[in-house]
């Protein structure tokens, strides 16, 4: 179960880092409120995750699936640029996520 909260705790990291590029600074209400649950919700699960798990790989893991995952969407959605080497560290990234996972005995 630990797991399954640290994955959704790190989807809920993308949906705020993202959610911050809507907010224009904290300036629009509800960007800003949607933004600030999803920190809050994905500090929980996280905390609530490295009870059972090794806080280096449950933090590890959860910023490892926000930076991806924030990468990817502005790579999709916003228009980053989409390069072969941005490509090649996102997928670097995925793969130590998977890495921490395999070697966290849990």
């Amino acid at each position: 179960m630990a797991w399954v909260l640290l994955i959704v705790a790190g989807l809920l990291e993308v949906g705020w880092s993202v959610g911050m590029k809507y907010t224009e600074g904290f300036t629009r209400l509800v960007p800003s409120v949607l933004t600030g649950a999803g920190i809050v919700a994905s500090m929980l699960l996280l905390s609530y995750a490295a009870k059972t798990l090794p806080i280096g790989t449950a933090y590890g893991v959860w910023v490892g699936i926000g930076a991806a995952g924030a990468a990817v969407y502005g790579m999709a959605v916003l228009g980053e640029p989409t390069t072969a080497a941005r490509i090649f560290f996102v997928c670097l990234l995925l793969v130590a996520v998977v890495g921490l996972k395999a070697t966290s005995g849990h």
